[in-house]
């Protein structure tokens, strides 16, 4: 590759330096003159990145702030996004993607990613060969047909792959070279959207059916010939395409479906950690979900296998797994029951979401509606009248469809309930004490698969792998953090939580005899020469 010189180099956002190149460096590379006299170094930049995002009024203008800067200079971003994960992670991903998704089209500014349109059948090969990085390792695609709790947002989605990669690259250290987020733009059936005269987006309705299906997989057969180490991670599907997705995928290649598997993962180990505060064994636990999409279907699936590793019959986990839907507790006799939640529907009369608290007592409530308010005072208030320390995950997000927030929780509970949510929240004071919420963040768990498959080059992804995830995780919280009622560690040790999983998922990988060359003893030492380190 040529080496790049003058303005070029400058301009090149993974090998820019900016005002950091030295003296030495500006004269050898043709630079004296194009930039200011100072030589200032990555901390001193990321000071001046920091004054600058801060200044801004909104969290979309930071959103936004944030974007050029990886546009403009690639490890600056990185850096400063690792050194400052709390306040940095929710303006690059959730909640603040949200928003940036439904406005995605009105602050565009340059293109990143691959967009695949249906005028791209029968190409798509020669299409992923347009992607200037030729030895891609981790893909994260979508639809965009249900982002977050807000729906069908057609091309406008493509703000969860590149805020997915965003993480996987600061969170787990995979070499920003080596990842790639697509869009499948197959239309969308927002009208509204499609009549925005901003929208970029395939302008049609959705493809259904065969053609949608065929679609899908000439993209996935094109990934295996062109990027054959590749992970591809199913983002943000309607639930049954997620579902199908990774029963037609999951034995052949390389794949998995954060919305399903990371959520289960995440909220697996949050369960885990909670049994070290209410005192209970996880395999005596009664567990109820409120709503019955990919996220709350592909938790109850895990857990199975979860009660399974503690020692119960499958009949007997499913048994400790029940449902609320619209019309309140999913029976047996229920009519319409989707496929995937009919294991869980048991004997029982029919009753309404409070009644099925009273009477079923969970340990244990979690949400995955994507619909706001749905925990109210009522609900919480059972759950606490049932458990002298109710656990209560909300899942949904972006924030404004959380089941509840943490200060409702909190106050509704009179200071008893432990509390999870997929949405940050600050800590709450009730009652002159401080209470802090765990964030169930799938940052914990993706990251960790990924650089573990990056590692290893392991050919697929199995369900152990995610069983070991949420074990690790829920390890790893410290004993200070219970005290504090966190069910999760903080997220400025994320990197060590995904160093910690990618052994994990490397010793599995050799054990069930998916990697074909033998990796190094010191897997931890190995895991760690490999991440990414954005200084210069």
């Amino acid at each position: 590759m040529k080496e790049l010189y003058g303005k070029a180099l400058l301009d090149d956002p993974a090998c820019t330096k900016s005002t950091a190149f030295t003296r030495e460096e500006r004269k050898r590379y043709g630079l004296n003159g194009l930039l200011p006299y100072d030589v200032a170094n990555i901390s001193k930049q990321k000071e001046r990145v920091l004054e600058n995002m801060r200044r801004k009024s909104s969290d979309i203008e930071k959103y936004i702030f944030l974007n050029a800067l990886l546009d403009r200079n690639q490890r600056l971003f990185y850096r400063t996004m690792i050194d400052h994960m709390d306040e940095i992670l929710p303006l690059v991903y959730t909640p603040t993607v949200g928003e940036a998704c439904k406005e995605f089209a009105h602050i565009f500014r340059r293109p990143q990613g691959l967009y695949i349109t249906p005028e791209d059948r029968g190409e798509m090969e020669s299409v992923l060969g347009n992607w200037p990085g030729k030895d891609i390792r981790i893909i994260v695609v979508t639809d965009g047909e249900r982002i977050l709790g807000l729906g069908d947002l057609g091309a406008n989605g493509m703000g969860i792959p590149i805020g997915k990669v965003a993480l996987y690259v600061a969170c787990a250290g995979i070499p920003p070279a080596y990842c790639m987020p697509v869009m499948l733009d197959v239309g969308t059936n927002n009208e509204p959207l499609r009549e925005d005269p901003l929208y970029l987006g395939y302008p049609h309705s959705r493809l259904k059916g065969d053609e949608y299906l065929l679609m899908v997989d000439e993209f996935v057969q094109a990934v295996q010939v062109r990027f054959p180490n590749a992970l591809i991670q199913f983002e943000d599907f309607l639930t049954p395409n997620a579902f199908d997705f990774l029963d037609r995928y999951g034995a052949k290649v390389c794949c998995f479906n954060d919305d399903i598997q990371g959520t289960a993962a995440v909220t697996l180990a949050g369960v885990y950690s909670s049994c070290r505060i209410t005192q209970k064994q996880f395999s005596d636990l009664r567990i109820m979900f409120l709503g019955t999409g990919s996220a709350a279907g592909g938790t109850a699936e895990l857990m199975v296998s979860a009660f399974v590793a503690h020692g119960l019959s499958e009949q007997q986990a499913r048994e400790r797994l029940w449902f609320i839907d619209r019309k309140g507790l999913v029976v047996s006799t229920n009519q319409m029951i989707k496929p995937r939640i009919r294991p869980f529907a048991h004997a029982h009369a029919p009753c309404s979401f409070v009644d099925a608290i009273a009477d079923i007592r969970p340990d244990v409530l979690i949400g995955a509606t994507g619909v706001a308010g749905t925990f109210t005072e009522q609900v919480v208030r059972q759950m606490a009248a049932v458990n002298e320390r109710p656990v209560i995950i909300a899942l949904s997000n972006p924030t404004s469809h959380t089941e509840c927030t943490a200060e409702e929780a909190y106050r509704w509970s009179d200071g008893r309930v432990i509390f999870a949510s997929g949405s940050p929240f600050e800590a709450v004071r009730y009652q002159e004490k401080y209470f802090y919420p765990g964030q169930g963040n799938n940052a914990y768990i993706f990251p960790g698969i990924g650089l573990g498959i990056y590692a290893s080059s392991a050919r697929l992804i199995t369900e152990n792998m995610f069983l070991a995830a949420a074990e690790v995780l829920a390890n790893l919280v410290t004993e200070e953090e219970i005290s504090k009622g966190s069910v999760y560690p903080a997220l400025t040790r994320v990197r060590q939580v995904s160093r910690s999983i990618a052994v994990r998922i490397c010793q599995i990988a050799m054990r069930e005899g998916l990697v074909d060359e033998k990796l190094p003893e010191d897997l931890d030492e190995y895991i760690q020469s490999l991440m990414y380190e954005p200084n210069y």
